[in-house]
């Protein structure tokens, strides 16, 4: 079973920038797409960014397009969430996914098979 890792979480003021790291325990280039998810209790998992295999391909949500970039470096098995600009509304579990699978939508939760544990962002105001 692929393992991913995540790390980088942390508590940060709101305005301040946070990057996240993931680390698939095999190879990432098996797979088609990474991405970043986060949770809030009692909210639906929210896809926050999405990168294809090669890194040519990204889509973000509405709610941090322009704020934040996932990027992909298949040499070290990563992907990677820089966020700028943090709101309080940003606070979440962030988790790392990925799949092998093709589809049309990679922020939907219901593309990724693999998952990692989770990292805590917490912005205040």
């Amino acid at each position: 079973q692929v393992q991913l890792v995540e790390s980088g979480g942390g508590s940060v003021q709101a305005g301040g920038s946070l990057r996240l790291s993931c680390v698939a325990s095999h190879s990432s280039y098996a797979y088609n797409y990474m991405a970043w998810f986060r949770q809030t209790p009692g909210k639906e998992r929210e896809g926050v960014a999405a990168i294809s295999r090669s890194g040519a391909s990204t889509v973000y949500a509405d709610s941090v397009q322009g704020r934040f970039t996932i990027s992909r470096d298949n040499s070290k098995n990563t992907v990677y969430l820089q966020m700028n600009s943090l709101k309080p509304e940003d606070t979440a579990m962030y988790y790392c996914a990925a799949t092998t699978w093709v589809g049309t939508d990679y922020l939907s939760s219901s593309m990724y098979h693999n998952w990692g544990q989770g990292t805590q962002v917490t912005v205040s105001s």
